[in-house]
């Protein structure tokens, strides 16, 4: 089995405790925590704002070699230009992150786009050819007018994961587009049953190639435990432990 690595949007919150973070956790080593049961996190801070190169070097020094951070592209390339005209835009959020990626912890990058932004082959095309070929790149579409084989062949063309993400509102297509497959589980609840074929699925991903999952950030620590007992069940978390 290649890499699985599993994870949830986001590790900053006091209301997990006690049931993921132990109760006398202080935030400053919520990280660190998360780290030691967790070997990924898709990072949504950076779709706001671009976070400094000291930042970045403190989220580095509280992980462990393997871990990995997914980061979410700023909002100016995907919601404000919608991606268009995004050249240097893309080749600037790409270097406010070296950091992670000089120590080794950089995953993909993700482009979540709007739910409005509705099927542009053109566009699509002219903004995977602004993305570096050493930054591993996935998209969320969010309008069913994407899920097209021509758009997937193009993403194939450019070696981008299609997001496979399910939410109350919109499933996306089980399609691999690219040498690693993203996923992102963003149900408001999740059943043992569905969370067994979660694992199935991600096991089945893994096969063949690299995974990045993703369960739903909420206020309680669900999405967290949810995404322990995943790797516990495919054996990943011996590896974390090791």
């Amino acid at each position: 089995m290649r890499k699985l690595f599993v994870g949830t949007s986001g590790w900053a919150y006091s209301s997990w405790k006690p049931d993921f973070y132990p109760p006398k956790t202080p935030a400053t080593k919520f990280l660190s925590y998360y780290a030691s049961q967790l070997n990924s996190v898709e990072v949504n801070y950076t779709f706001r704002t671009w976070a400094s190169a000291k930042a970045l070097k403190g989220w580095c020094d509280a992980v462990p070699d393997g871990f990995s951070f997914a980061v979410k592209a700023h909002q100016r390339i995907t919601h404000i230009k919608r991606l268009k005209d995004v050249a240097a835009d893309v080749t600037d959020f790409c270097k406010s992150v070296s950091p992670l990626s000089s120590a080794g912890k950089l995953g993909p990058i993700l482009f979540q786009l709007p739910p409005y932004l509705k099927l542009d082959e053109e566009r699509l095309r002219s903004f995977l050819g602004c993305i570096p070929s050493r930054i591993q790149a996935a998209i969320e579409f969010r309008n069913e007018s994407w899920f097209t084989s021509r758009v997937f062949d193009t993403m194939r063309e450019h070696d981008v994961a299609l997001c496979v993400a399910e939410s109350d509102e919109l499933q996306v297509p089980e399609v691999v587009t690219a040498s690693f497959a993203y996923f992102r589980f963003r149900r408001s609840q999740y059943s043992e049953l569905e969370l067994l074929k979660i694992e199935r699925c991600l096991r089945s991903a893994a096969q063949q190639c690299d995974v990045f999952a993703f369960l739903k950030h909420e206020e309680t620590a669900e999405g967290a435990l949810n995404a322990r007992r995943i790797l516990a069940r495919v054996g990943q978390r011996e590896r974390i432990a090791s």
